[in-house]
């Protein structure tokens, strides 16, 4: 079966990271195995038959701590849509399914990799995101 797409490139838009101070510091390294990870998945239409998708991971706190740290990628994919003749399901699927079964694993490396560059102990991510079962999900 032929791919009904290809990425063009891929690049990372925007990192972040915020630490207030060395006290926040301090807890947040006691309470990052506690941090929640959200993912969000934006698209925009581009010229040349071309789709930016930007997929988003934040890594927080979810408690109302006064003192948290913050993490944040927003990372960029842009994919040529081969089939002229494909359906919003389908394409659907391809954005929010497929492309993020591809970039996901770079995603998640450069976000762990920043944490660890932060000065915070090496974090593994033992939930992994089924896109297939979210897609699904959202269909329903």
């Amino acid at each position: 079966m032929t791919e009904k797409y290809e990425i063009i490139f891929k690049y990372i838009q925007d990192l972040s990271v915020e630490i207030p101070n060395a006290e926040t510091f301090i807890f947040s390294r006691d309470y990052i195995t506690k941090y929640t990870l959200g993912i969000n998945i934006s698209t925009k239409t581009l010229k040349n038959k071309l789709i930016e998708v930007v997929t988003k991971l934040s890594f927080s706190d979810p408690n109302q701590n006064k003192r948290k740290s913050h993490f944040e990628i927003s990372y960029c994919t842009v994919i040529k849509i081969k089939d002229q003749k494909i359906d919003k399901k389908d394409l659907e699927k391809i954005l929010l399914c497929d492309v993020q079964k591809k970039v996901y694993p770079d995603i998640e490396k450069i976000l762990i990799n920043l944490i660890k560059d932060s000065g915070f102990p090496v974090l593994k991510m033992e939930k992994k995101i089924d896109f297939e079962k979210l897609y699904r999900q959202k269909g329903n």
